[in-house]
């Protein structure tokens, strides 16, 4: 597992996901429709810092009890993830995998949990399940990315951790480094990582040119032309 330096990662917090994303394109390391959730996982606190941290994956089910037998209900019993998330290098990002049909009846993290997963360095939460007790986490800055908001937690419980998991079509491993702001969320692939955030500041100063020119008293659609033509020229270069 290669691992970012602090430094790094503060970067990560200061770059949207659009353009991390337009970044990841420039390596050719996976198919641009892919490594990112889609529209069903919405930013709650859209208003926070972008989201970075090292991925630990859970799945649940919130709709019926557990399968057990003789065995009582307890929404908190699952100390033993607890030591799983702890396997995974902080900053941590909690990505739970609800696989209810239809997902989130009940929501599994609320003030409570968020609280618990704050204790275990976690700095967010990725789900297509539900969340809840928005104004109590919010001021906690425990980020949260959810397909809805529940009133109850239902059933909920965690059945399985520590294996690969998919959530709003973006497949997540333990460990895969997580990325979300308020456009949403999406995996940077490890072995270009470090080099995502110099990407991303280059793309940032070619459109702020193209916009520069799109204000100036002497713009045409010559220069425009002409401008997108050495954009191209010089993203081809940087491949």
């Amino acid at each position: 597992m290669r691992l970012l330096k602090p430094g790094q990662l503060e970067q990560y917090r200061m770059l949207s996901t659009c353009l991390v994303a337009s970044a990841i394109e420039i390596f050719r390391v996976r198919l641009p429709n892919t490594g990112f959730a889609h529209s069903s996982i919405r930013c709650i606190f859209k208003d926070q810092p972008s989201m970075i941290g090292y991925a630990v994956t859970a799945r649940m089910r919130s709709s019926n009890p557990r399968m057990e037998v003789n065995k009582s209900y307890d929404y908190y019993d699952r100390t033993d993830w607890w030591n799983n998330i702890l396997s995974i290098p902080a900053p941590r990002v909690v990505v739970i995998e609800d696989v209810d049909n239809p997902a989130g009846l009940g929501a599994f993290v609320g003030e409570v949990h968020a609280n618990i997963l704050l204790a275990l360095d976690c700095v967010g939460l990725v789900t297509n399940g539900a969340v809840r007790d928005l104004p109590e986490i919010r001021p906690t800055e425990f980020q949260m990315f959810a397909g809805n908001v529940a009133v109850s937690h239902a059933y909920a419980h965690i059945f399985d951790f520590g294996g690969a998991i998919e959530i709003g079509g973006m497949k997540v491993q333990p460990g895969d480094l997580i990325h979300g702001d308020l456009h949403g969320v999406q995996t940077v692939p490890t072995e270009i990582a470090d080099k995502v955030p110099e990407a991303s500041r280059m793309i940032r100063q070619r459109r702020d040119h193209l916009i520069g020119l799109r204000r100036s008293d002497d713009f045409t659609l010559e220069r425009l032309r002409q401008t997108i033509r050495d954009t191209i020229l010089i993203h081809a270069e940087t491949k």
